[in-house]
């Protein structure tokens, strides 16, 4: 375990691989944290710099007052990336950790070389929504919405077939920070990456879970359509969050991605 102030802000973050290979940071997404990625980054550490992070609010970074908004979440990577001597990196990001990713291809260009966007969109819901989730959460806590979290995240089969593995991820959603939860709920309620995101310039892949339930492939395909030349992947029997259920289908998508664009 490792840990940087950033911003103020004590983030806790995991890096391996060699620093000499192509960085790659990963982002993850609402109500999680960085083991989400834990097969995927073991299936590119031989050849890439790999860094994990628990954004503010989840896993073991502080829970600063909130409410977020999603330049807080874009300046801590940014500092991250800072602290640790990268200038530019591949930013791979799940739902909000996408729309970090975008974010901070929008501010600082030079710094991103190339994104992989999971499950993600430009813009993620109708504000009501998210006030309507604030709302209940604050209620009943976190627990009040798991089912329907579980339910929009995984596929059927997931559910069906692997009931410990379910209990394991509605425990890791029930026990992120509350204020944390809510307050980038708010972030991602506030964000929109319209403008910026049909002005990239950079390698962009998308995939989508042909299950998700919380951003749909019809949701994805929206963000594929304003990027000039990102390239789309449905992955088959998965959710939200294919780091989850379908590592090893994600990492060689990547793999391809970034061999095809020269970053090996």
């Amino acid at each position: 375990m490792r840990f940087a102030n950033i911003n103020g802000v004590t983030l806790h973050y995991g890096r391996a691989g060699s620093d000499s290979n192509p960085t790659i940071v990963f982002a993850n997404s609402l109500g999680t944290d960085f083991r989400i990625w834990q097969t995927v980054a073991a299936g590119l550490v031989a050849d890439y710099d790999v860094i994990l992070y628990d954004k503010r609010g989840h896993g073991l970074s502080d829970c600063p007052p909130g409410p977020y908004q999603m330049s807080d979440h874009v300046h801590d990577l940014m500092g991250l990336l800072d602290h640790l001597d990268v200038y530019q990196a591949v930013v791979c990001g799940v739902s909000v950790g996408g729309m970090i990713a975008q974010g901070l291809a929008a501010v600082r260009p030079e710094r991103v070389r190339a994104l992989a966007l999971c499950d993600t969109a430009h813009r993620i819901g109708p504000p009501d929504m998210w006030d309507q989730r604030i709302t209940a959460i604050r209620r009943g806590g976190l627990a009040a919405i798991a089912d329907g979290v579980m339910e929009r995240w995984f596929s059927p089969g997931f559910r069906e077939r692997q009931l410990e593995a379910l209990e394991g991820y509605r425990n890791m959603f029930c026990r992120t920070p509350e204020l944390g939860y809510i307050s980038t709920c708010a972030a991602i309620r506030d964000a929109d990456y319209s403008e910026s995101s049909a002005l990239l310039r950079v390698p962009v892949m998308c995939l989508c879970g042909e299950d998700d339930g919380a951003t749909p492939p019809e949701l994805v395909r929206s963000l594929v359509s304003i990027i000039p030349d990102a390239s789309f992947h449905l992955v088959p029997q998965c959710g939200h969050l294919p780091p989850v259920e379908q590592p090893v289908v994600l990492t060689n998508h990547l793999r391809r991605f970034l061999e095809a664009n020269d970053i090996v």
